[in-house]
């Protein structure tokens, strides 16, 4: 079914999108929509406008209205906030960071882990070495300068030389911290660190969070919109698996409310449910994929460096039911076809730009629209139908703590 149709079975819609891990200010994403939905609507060839959010909506979102193909409808998103919380286990020292990087390089290298990620994607494992490697070369180049100033410094005062030395490498490391806007060699490092240092369980903090998101999301269950779409990107695709699995499990689904729906963009969910104590996040999983009340869609693109492009999540974790599964629909965005060559030179080696690409325009969308799938008149379910899954994804089951309770 396509737009041309002029169907509409979307008049009001409620987004709730979950950001991956991310210190910025939610406000980013809706200049985000604003800029890139209008290059959007002007390369489709439809109408897009922004507001400010509808009154009760939650902390921060905003309201959108579009005219596609003749055919009017409105969405109202909200961002699910952690930016807190990452700002919260970013707050680390130098020192406190090396600590990280080795207990961090050890639980994934110690228990076959990295090697079994490997398999996949090596794109995602090469992003989580980075920093491993680009904070040890600060060190090294560091104490490479020490030594070098210690060895001048010898010639006049030999018993201090090697003391005065190493006074050179703290204020080194520390520019580099400052500057880690250019490197992110300390944000990644954070990242990973935080799901490794719980081995894949949520941290305390994490679920109280979740817990509130669920009831934001059950609220708009009840309300008279046609569809309650939960975005999950990067990070907050493994997040929103918990949270829609919670929220089924406890029956807040109305019978005759809206239908639900949940798109996975750029997931990077093997990185978490590959480690030992991932218990809650295999076992969504496993209830996920089977439920008949959502419309589960991952989108992910090859092009994408830091995500694990065309992995089912659920079968590459190894906890797909015996008995088959329903989600999810496995699809890419097919950068090097949806992106014009010129654009796809200009972003190739800007990977934490191609990252967010799912979240932006492109020059040629074809079946992924954001703008579309988040503000137009179909619901996922039916702007989907009679999709196949891509032909290249990646099933095969490489995980080996497949177990959902401890």
């Amino acid at each position: 079914m396509g737009e041309n149709t002029q169907h509409q079975s979307v008049r009001k819609r409620r987004v709730f999108y979950i950001p991956g891990y991310d210190p910025i200010h939610p406000r980013r994403y809706r200049e985000l929509y604003r800029k890139e939905g209008a290059a959007q609507a002007e390369i489709s060839g439809y109408e897009m406008a922004l507001a400010p959010k509808m009154a009760g909506a939650g902390p921060f979102g905003w309201h959108a209205t579009g005219r596609f193909q003749g055919v009017e409808s409105e969405a109202d998103f909200e961002v699910l906030i952690w930016s807190d919380i990452v700002k919260d286990s970013m707050d680390q020292g130098i020192f406190a960071t090396y600590v990280q990087l080795l207990r961090t390089a050890w639980i994934y290298i110690g228990s076959g882990a990295l090697a079994r990620l490997m398999k996949l994607r090596k794109g995602p494992v090469i992003a989580a070495l980075y920093p491993v490697v680009f904070l040890l070369t600060q060190l090294v180049f560091a104490l490479l300068v020490a030594w070098g100033v210690g060895a001048l410094l010898a010639l006049v005062l030999p018993w201090w030389s090697k003391v005065f030395g190493l006074l050179v490498v703290p204020p080194i490391l520390k520019w580099f911290q400052r500057h880690d806007g250019k490197f992110f060699a300390y944000y990644l490092m954070h990242d990973y660190a935080y799901s490794a240092s719980t081995r894949g369980a949520n941290p305390v903090e994490l679920e109280a969070r979740m817990a509130q998101f669920k009831e934001r999301i059950s609220e708009a269950l009840q309300s008279d919109c046609d569809e309650v779409l939960v975005v999950g990107h990067s990070s907050g695709a493994h997040l929103a698996v918990s949270v829609l699995s919670d929220l089924i499990r406890e029956n807040r689904l109305p019978p005759e409310g809206p239908k639900l729906a949940f798109l996975s963009l750029g997931q990077v969910v093997p990185m978490v449910s590959f480690l030992s104590d991932s218990y809650r996040l295999r076992g969504d999983l496993a209830f996920l994929c089977q439920r008949e009340d959502i419309t589960w869609v991952d989108v992910t693109a090859p092009g994408d460096g830091c995500a694990f492009a065309l992995c089912d999540p659920v079968s590459v974790t190894g906890v797909a039911p015996e008995s088959g599964k329903k989600w999810p629909l496995v699809v890419s965005a097919a950068f090097t076809l949806t992106l014009t060559p010129e654009r796809w030179k200009e972003l190739r080696w800007r990977f934490f730009r191609l990252h967010f690409q799912y979240l932006c325009a492109f020059d040629k969308p074809g079946h992924y629209d954001y703008f579309q799938i988040t503000a137009g008149p179909l619901t996922l379910a039916e702007r989907y139908e009679g999709r196949s899954p891509s032909k290249s994804r990646i099933e095969k089951p490489v995980n080996k703590f497949t177990k959902i309770a401890p």
